[in-house]
């Protein structure tokens, strides 16, 4: 596997280092997400993490990550808790693209849910 800073985000990410996950995006970087409009800039992206996100702690699981180029795919779950304490589980998969520096440019978010 071609070394890539992703796993690094979801490391970020479970410990709750927002400061450190927004430097891991370009100034301009793109972020869609079910559920919500997209995330323009470090400002929306950090937003976010600090405002709206539903998910207060948790632990991701990466099952696979694969790298072509500066475009990483990732497919994992997730568990952990969201902000009214109830629990939270899901499957995810995520696409990634990276600029030159290997910072986020874009990233969108899919979940598995139980809909067919």
């Amino acid at each position: 596997m071609t070394k890539t800073p992703i796993p690094r985000f979801y490391q970020l990410v479970d410990a709750g280092d927002v400061a450190g996950l927004v430097a891991m995006f370009a100034p301009d970087a793109t972020y869609h997400r079910p559920g919500y409009p997209p995330l323009h800039g470090r400002p929306g992206i950090e937003h976010f993490y600090t405002h709206e996100r539903v998910i207060s702690e948790g632990r991701h699981t990466l099952d696979s990550v694969v790298v072509t180029g500066h475009e990483v795919a990732v497919r994992g779950s997730f568990s952990g808790r969201l902000r009214d304490g109830s629990p939270a589980a899901h499957r995810f998969a995520e696409f990634f693209t990276l600029d030159v520096d290997h910072r986020i440019e874009h990233r969108e978010t899919f979940f598995s849910a139980p809909l067919v």
